[in-house]
């Protein structure tokens, strides 16, 4: 089913996107600006931001409209399991909808970068952001071709829940310069994360520990990976803030 949808026949599209867009963010985009000023994206950045919120409220509404009862009976069923593809194929079938969008999210949110280059704000392409972008877009292509199930509902939940609230602030940010005082709350973003990944990491470990049918070694490589982006964001916080208090 999944593979007849778009991008999703073979690995080679999905790789494709992401090998142009670490080419142009890192190399064609910077050259192609050094010597240009910097556009002029104001109207641009308030729809995208805007479209951005709307998006992530969308895929809640797709995860909540999941059967709930069901989800955390598979979840948590009376032999402490449940299965990463659901017998349920009404479910099944709505989890790879939301999984599919969620993808196509992580494709859109790659336009991210791409602004800052031809905005010319070389100071936020991080190696936190490029390696944030590109491996969510992978991870959530490799989750919905090889494992759409019930596990990836809850960390979609709560990227989608961050990002409604990450899109407000930069779209109170595009409005202009008297709308600043309402975004007082900038250095409280990075707590956001670091708490939706500890919530993550959290969860990825009961997975672990009540033995879920789900791959170990899948399950592992995740955890690892939330805990790369903890020491990220930590790190980042550390650089963007601390020093303006010393």
């Amino acid at each position: 089913m999944v593979d007849t949808w778009p991008l999703m026949e073979s690995p080679g599209p999905m790789l494709c996107i992401v090998g142009a867009y670490l080419l142009f963010v890192l190399k064609v985009g910077p050259k192609m600006m050094e010597k240009r000023p910097a556009c002029e994206l104001n109207a641009i950045m308030i729809g995208y931001n805007a479209f951005q919120v709307l998006f992530s409220i969308w895929l809640t509404t797709l995860i909540l409209d999941i059967d709930i009862k069901y989800l955390f009976s598979a979840l948590y069923g009376y032999d402490n399991r449940f299965s990463p593809h659901s017998q349920n194929t009404n479910v099944q079938m709505k989890i790879s909808r939301a999984a599919w969008w969620y993808f196509s999210s992580k494709i859109i949110e790659l336009l991210d970068t791409v602004f800052f280059v031809l905005r010319k704000k070389q100071n936020q392409i991080t190696f936190l952001h490029v390696f944030h972008h590109t491996t969510t877009a992978v991870f959530s292509w490799c989750y919905l071709k090889f494992l759409p199930g019930e596990q990836g509902v809850i960390i979609g939940f709560l990227n989608s829940i961050v990002h409604i609230i990450m899109y407000s602030y930069y779209l109170i940010a595009a409005l202009g310069p008297k709308y600043r005082k309402y975004i007082w709350w900038k250095k409280y973003m990075t707590w956001i994360q670091l708490m939706q990944f500890g919530l993550m990491l959290v969860y990825l470990v009961l997975t672990l520990i009540m033995d879920c049918r789900t791959p170990k070694a899948l399950t592992y490589f995740f955890t690892t990976m939330v805990i790369i982006f903890i020491y990220l964001f930590s790190d980042f916080y550390r650089q963007a803030y601390k020093k303006k208090v010393t």
